[in-house]
């Protein structure tokens, strides 16, 4: 039974890749993602069901349009295979519980803000919000709730406060939201554990790209999953860390 639900994980997972290339690419561009439906993005022909396929119909095709030959880019079977890979992550993690698929949900929408992010330099509020109420559904609320809004109105006034001591803006909307994510999924102290590891993720690629932005919102994605995947050694670590 653990393997067909992994299965099931796994191929849910590829299914909402699918999706999420989707979103990725119409949001930042303001169209729907519903209508029209998928077509190439070169000649605009509607693409038949079996062309839609998670990563196997990439790999069919090899990786070109079945209509005019033009080249399909290798991020939609990417997307596809990390949301699978996500999936049977979180899933070993959570197990079969009534709030798995809302954890699924909000960590699908970390990950479709993080290639946006990484693209546009941009981080749509659409997304972002629905990744914040996906992750508030939680076994408690009430503290989800609180642990959220503690978190981004802290982060907020952080960043008024540093955007005013060097007159330049210091922190987005979009992180402050994202904030709030990550302590409903976190909760506390696990939040902040997050936070200075986002920090030292960053950090190599700031050094790196001196004249071009790097945006942050992919390493506070990253940094939530890992200290969600590993919150038992998150809390050994810090009594560790206090306790000695």
């Amino acid at each position: 039974m653990a393997l067909i639900l992994t299965l099931a994980a796994l191929v849910l997972g590829a299914a909402i890749g699918s999706f999420l290339n989707v979103v990725i690419y119409r949001i930042p561009e303001g169209e729907s993602i519903a209508f029209p439906g998928s077509h190439c993005q070169s000649c605009h022909t509607p693409l038949k069901w079996y062309h839609n396929i998670p990563i196997l119909s990439w790999l069919f095709l090899t990786g070109k349009c079945a209509y005019c030959k033009a080249p399909i880019s290798k991020q939609y079977p990417l997307v596809e295979a990390i949301t699978a890979l996500l999936f049977v992550l979180l899933f070993w993690k959570v197990g079969l519980t009534w709030y798995l698929p809302f954890v699924f949900a909000s960590f699908s929408a970390l990950f479709a803000l993080t290639v946006i992010d990484f693209k546009y330099y941009a981080v749509p509020d659409s997304v972002n919000f629905f990744a914040l109420a996906a992750a508030l559904v939680q076994p408690d609320f009430i503290t989800a709730a609180t642990d959220a809004a503690i978190a981004a109105l802290a982060l907020y006034l952080l960043g008024r406060g540093v955007s005013y001591l060097f007159k330049k803006e210091a922190m987005g909307s979009a992180d402050v939201i994202v904030a709030g994510t990550m302590a409903a999924l976190l909760g506390f102290p696990h939040f902040f554990v997050a936070l200075f590891l986002s920090a030292i993720l960053a950090i190599i690629p700031s050094l790196f790209a001196k004249e071009t932005m790097v945006p942050f919102v992919p390493f506070l994605a990253l940094a939530t999953l890992i200290i969600y995947l590993f919150d038992d050694q998150t809390t050994l670590l810090l009594n560790w860390i206090l306790y000695g």
